[in-house]
């Protein structure tokens, strides 16, 4: 199998977002997409487990999903798809609503936003796929859409909650084992610390 197939598949990348038991709770997917276009519209999306969201969305049963504008600070990007909530509240500094379900979301860098109700889900080991129906939509901005590419393009490094990481070639690219970033680069330097969490060499592993 040529994994590099894989490869010639753009996603989206989107925030997904969920009332945590004490704090709001959110992550980058590019796992977000309609299925159903006749009412009620339905997403389909798909989590990792050890996330905070994923606890979040299990204990209400919903969740927010925000469309990131293509010029959204990698900064942002990087909050969400590398830091997890259990270090702390990640929506503090930014611009907080909520939504009918009560699912909270932020209007930084947005398009749009949809406040989504779980209506089945399928255990996939690892993942959890919800079907949602669409409760909300609103448009929050305009311009192009975030993409994986773009990010990539950009310089980024597929996000670790992003599900769908893009393969490379084996042998090409190392893992930190701290935070998920993926540095794509045949060595990494002496002294090279992650970008993200700041982890030494000795923490990444070849992939």
């Amino acid at each position: 199998m040529n994994r590099k197939a894989f490869n010639r598949i753009n996603y989206g990348l989107f925030l997904v977002s969920a009332a945590g038991e004490t704090q709001p709770q959110g992550c980058i997917v590019n796992s977000l997409h309609q299925v159903a276009s006749s009412a009620p519209v339905k997403f389909s999306l798909t989590v990792n487990k050890s996330n905070e969201t994923f606890k979040a969305i299990e204990a209400t049963g919903c969740f927010a999903a925000t469309v990131l504008a293509r010029d959204t600070p990698k900064a942002l990007v990087d909050l969400f798809g590398y830091k997890s909530g259990r270090a702390g509240n990640k929506f503090e500094g930014y611009q907080v609503q909520t939504d009918g379900s009560g699912s909270p979301y932020i209007t930084d860098h947005a398009l749009a936003r949809f406040a989504c109700k779980v209506v089945e889900k399928l255990d996939l080991g690892s993942y959890m796929l919800y079907i949602a129906e669409t409760t909300e939509a609103e448009v929050l901005g305009d311009g192009p859409a975030l993409t994986v590419d773009d990010y990539k393009n950009s310089g980024g490094s597929t996000p670790a909650t992003a599900t769908v990481v893009r393969t490379m070639e084996a042998n090409v690219g190392w893992r930190c084992t701290i935070c998920g970033y993926v540095a794509e680069r045949e060595e990494l330097p002496e002294g090279y610390q992650c970008p993200i969490c700041r982890a030494n060499r000795d923490k990444f592993v070849k992939l």
